[in-house]
């Protein structure tokens, strides 16, 4: 697994800064976890593959697995650039559904899934989920009288709320035929495993992908509390409010065997080995991006590593991800209390892209503010209106990976002198 580091910036810090932050992404390689990770089959499973990693994750077992009677992979346009070519993977059918937002080809592909997973029922096969990041929004199946153009307009919501991933899937799992352990259901009574990839802070398995083989995270009167609380349930499509209103129906889930294989906090430990000088801090950078910038800020000097995904609320109309605004707002704190010296912050995700971007995250420094000024515009203005990723770029500050392959959330390094 490769990424590629094209940001243009000179500094005595970046260069620490970005091996640290790429030792990170290398630790979370999916095809590694999985070589390592596989188990034994008694037959040939059928293989079902959702979320960013969903190519590198399928082509490992495909190569480990030998034939296998299925195989159905489900990524994003940005991870299936990446291999042009899967020679062991003649069999399968490969799907690249839109993210963050679902699409047409994710619809399809959720009836591929299913028809696969029925299909090994009825033959009695084992069989092997892949699951990683991004597999919430990569594969919609909305339930009985729920468009794909409603489940659109509740993502679309959910990510303009500034709810956090896990709320986002509790709510998503009430919506869907596959989330919330819906993949189970179809696979039944076929014995099922998964290798899990978590972009999940604290690695909750019910919330990764929206949990397709575990027991969903809550239920509808509790989506219902959040959508209320978020203030956005009377702008919820009515068929959506409808499902919600339906009384939850209790159902056995059947068994399946859920495996960790890769995760925020391992990746943090690479980083920490990577760069022995900075101090490693467990404690994740989650919720607003606000309190986190505070937490990053009160430092101090040195090197200091973080993992964590916050969320930001949106209220303007420009571009940017959670990554970009916390780096920017970071540069705007540290003119605020004067900070002396030169220093470097790096925030950026694992996944090689932050929000609607094609930027990983951000890069901010001592001179970041004052070409961001040079260049005709006002950073405070310009992060108001969320559009972080104009005022980075006009600095050189907009870090690109390109698509990685992985994703296991979002990783930050601060340098101060």
């Amino acid at each position: 697994m490769a990424s590629k580091k094209v940001t243009a910036m000179i500094h005595p810090f970046y260069t620490e800064a970005c091996a640290a932050f790429h030792a990170g992404v290398a630790a979370a390689d999916p095809a590694e976890a999985v070589r390592r990770s596989l188990p034994e089959f008694d037959r040939p499973p059928t293989v079902i593959a959702v979320g960013k990693a969903a190519l590198s994750m399928a082509d490992m077992a495909r190569s480990l697995l030998g034939p296998v009677p299925a195989l159905v992979v489900v990524t994003n346009p940005e991870n299936a650039q990446r291999t042009k070519t899967l020679p062991r993977m003649t069999e399968a059918q490969i799907f690249t559904a839109a993210h963050p937002i679902p699409d047409e080809i994710g619809l399809t592909a959720g009836q591929a899934v299913k028809a696969a997973l029925v299909a090994a029922s009825q033959a009695g096969r084992p069989v092997l989920c892949l699951i990683s990041g991004g597999g919430s929004a990569l594969l919609p199946a909305p339930v009985t009288g729920v468009s794909l153009q409603d489940k659109m307009a509740v993502n679309a919501q959910l990510l303009a709320s500034g709810a956090d991933i896990e709320v986002m899937n509790l709510i998503r799992q009430q919506l869907s035929e596959l989330k919330g352990g819906g993949m189970l259901r179809y696979a039944a009574p076929s014995p099922v495993t998964s290798l899990i990839l978590s972009d999940v802070i604290g690695d909750d398995l019910r919330a990764v992908a929206s949990g397709p083989t575990v027991a969903p995270i809550g239920t509808k009167p509790e989506a219902r509390d959040i959508l209320h609380q978020l203030d956005i349930w009377e702008g919820l499509p009515q068929t959506v409010r409808q499902v919600l209103q339906r009384p939850d129906v209790d159902q056995d889930l059947p068994d399946a065997r859920n495996l960790l294989i890769g995760s925020n906090g391992l990746s943090l430990a690479a980083m920490a080995a990577a760069f022995p000088a900075a101090k490693r801090h467990a404690l994740p950078l989650i919720g607003d991006v606000t309190q986190a910038v505070q937490r990053v800020a009160n430092m101090g000097r040195g090197a200091h590593i973080f993992g964590g995904e916050t969320t930001v609320k949106l209220t303007g109309t420009g571009r940017g991800g959670r990554n970009q605004d916390l780096a920017l707002r970071l540069a705007l704190r540290a003119e605020t209390e004067a900070w002396q010296g030169p220093w470097l912050y790096l925030q950026a995700g694992t996944d090689g892209r932050d929000g609607p971007t094609d930027a990983a995250g951000g890069v901010v420094c001592e001179t970041t503010l004052s070409k961001i000024r040079a260049a005709g515009l006002d950073p405070a203005s310009l992060l108001e209106n969320n559009d972080a990723y104009r005022a980075l770029a006009a600095a050189g500050g907009l870090h690109m990976t390109g698509a990685t392959g992985t994703n296991v959330a979002d990783l930050g390094i601060l340098i101060r002198s």
